[in-house]
């Protein structure tokens, strides 16, 4: 008889516990499905449930390690064999229906799965389900007619963040060991913030979908509780894709290896505090996590430089996001578009009334802009510290007030939570946010954001990794879990 399974345990290490033939992914599964009956009702992560669909993928991967076993080849099984991850309802899964978040969307299965998706199943992992996301991902909660309300389970009566607000609430209890997520504004960040998570943006391109979305400020990952699962996922997902739009080599090492190696030497650390946009406060308690972050660089021996960013004015960076970001959902397949939320049908309003002579300037001027950013990561420092967000992770509903004046208030209630984070969708720059801090009025996580240079993951990485062994964070658990 095994052990009880610890619904905690990293990715990496359950996948070895299953090839060692120490648990079965039949009892892994069974586990965070009953996880899942017991949770999910109180945080509502998951907005498809296919447990017959996921015992069937654990029998057949048992039967593997069994065959695998029998000829001493079970190091061969793939890297993440018998680990449940579910799937954040933006991409496809072949036979199961994605809702893009929307209750005017078409409700029919999927013919085919997403590449990311496909990534993960060649990778050994077994397809726990889909979950929540904000219609077509555009604000950091979810809370839609779609698909209702997603909690946190540190304080149910507050975000987990979103857009990924399933993946985050689900991690963070228990009810799956990573998550898949996705980041256009913030939106694997803004949940690992709430939920006391990693949250792993990479480099735009380094990791390929279908299509290329939002003129590349989307990109996929996922959402896990180490930076060892962070850079071990992200070796499944960052693979050279022929058939995409723009694809890099594949790197050319392992992150999973990268980091058991120290960072280079003494690296120059900049510091940004002060939101990009103007009139936003950022939470003292934001502040404490980056100065929390800053002591223990130094700590570590490296230099905290005073070297500025170079950000546009605030209107000038609004407006190059916003003309990008009102397409989001185009190419999405409506069965009832009155039933696209009021902000969502007020940004498809906005794109439309761009004539593509106009949408075509303002991409160029956002890559103008970009280019002075990450210029400043050659020039003036390795990384830029930041908060996560500039608040804690707010009460539901708390994008109320105002909707019936201005349809737009969601998307404004959202610049708190996703402020800093959106600069580096727009740059295109890999952006990590780490459980670095908690606070202590209320006990909530208080996530820092890293950020590095475009395609140095692997400095990103090996940074965040000393970090969460001189203060570690694994073992704190919420209150729903």
């Amino acid at each position: 008889m095994h052990q009880p399974i610890d619904p905690f345990m990293p990715a990496v290490e359950l996948a070895a516990a299953i090839r060692r033939k120490e648990v079965s992914p039949v009892e892994v599964a069974d586990s965070y499905l009953q996880r899942m009956d017991e949770l999910d009702p109180r945080l509502n992560a998951f907005c498809h449930r296919a447990d017959d669909d996921v015992r069937k993928a654990a029998s057949a991967a048992a039967d593997a390690v069994v065959q695998a076993d029998s000829t001493d080849s079970t190091e061969d099984l793939p890297p993440f064999h018998g680990v449940p991850l579910p799937i954040k309802d933006l991409l496809d899964v072949a036979g199961w229906p994605t809702t893009h978040g929307s209750a005017g969307a078409v409700r029919a299965p999927a013919a085919a799965s997403d590449p990311v998706v496909q990534r993960f199943v060649d990778a050994g992992f077994i397809l726990l389900g889909k979950t929540t996301t904000s219609e077509f991902g555009t604000v950091s909660f979810t809370e839609s007619e779609a698909l209702g309300i997603s909690r946190n389970p540190w304080d149910p009566d507050r975000t987990p963040g979103g857009s990924s607000s399933g993946a985050g609430a689900a991690v963070a209890a228990g009810m799956a060991p990573l998550a898949h997520a996705a980041d256009g504004g913030g939106s694997i960040r803004v949940p690992a913030s709430c939920t006391g998570l990693v949250g792993l943006k990479p480099t735009r391109g380094l990791v390929t979908n279908a299509t290329v979305d939002a003129e590349g400020l989307a990109t996929n990952g996922v959402l896990t509780r180490s930076v060892a699962d962070a850079a071990a996922a992200l070796d499944v997902l960052a693979r050279h894709d022929p058939a995409a739009w723009w694809s890099p080599p594949a790197p050319r090492r392992s992150f999973a290896r990268a980091i058991t190696t120290a960072p280079p030497g003494r690296l120059r650390i900049g510091v940004l505090v002060d939101p990009p946009i103007d009139g936003l406060n950022v939470d003292p308690a934001c502040v404490a996590a980056v100065d929390t972050t800053l002591r223990a660089l130094e700590s570590a021996g490296h230099h905290i430089v005073d070297v500025p960013l170079p950000l546009p004015p605030s209107d000038e960076l609004v407006a190059a996001f916003t003309t990008i970001w009102n397409l989001a959902g185009v190419g999405v397949a409506l069965a009832d578009p009155d039933r696209v939320e009021p902000h969502n049908r007020a940004l498809r309003d906005a794109a439309r009334a761009i004539d593509s002579w106009a949408y075509a300037e303002g991409v160029k001027k956002t890559q103008h802009l970009s280019r002075r950013i990450v210029e400043a990561f050659v020039t003036g420092f390795d990384l830029l510290v930041t908060p996560t967000m500039a608040c804690l992770p707010p009460p539901v509903g708390f994008w109320r007030t105002g909707t019936d004046d201005d349809p737009l208030t969601p998307l404004l209630k959202s610049y708190p939570l996703a402020v800093f984070t959106s600069l580096f969708n727009v740059t295109g720059q890999p952006a990590i946010s780490l459980p670095l801090h908690h606070d202590d009025a209320t006990g909530l996580p208080v996530g820092v954001q890293l950020v590095a240079a475009p395609w140095r993951e692997d400095l990103l990485l090996q940074v965040s990794r000393a970090l969460e062994l001189a203060h570690p964070w694994t073992d704190r658990r919420p209150a729903v879990s």
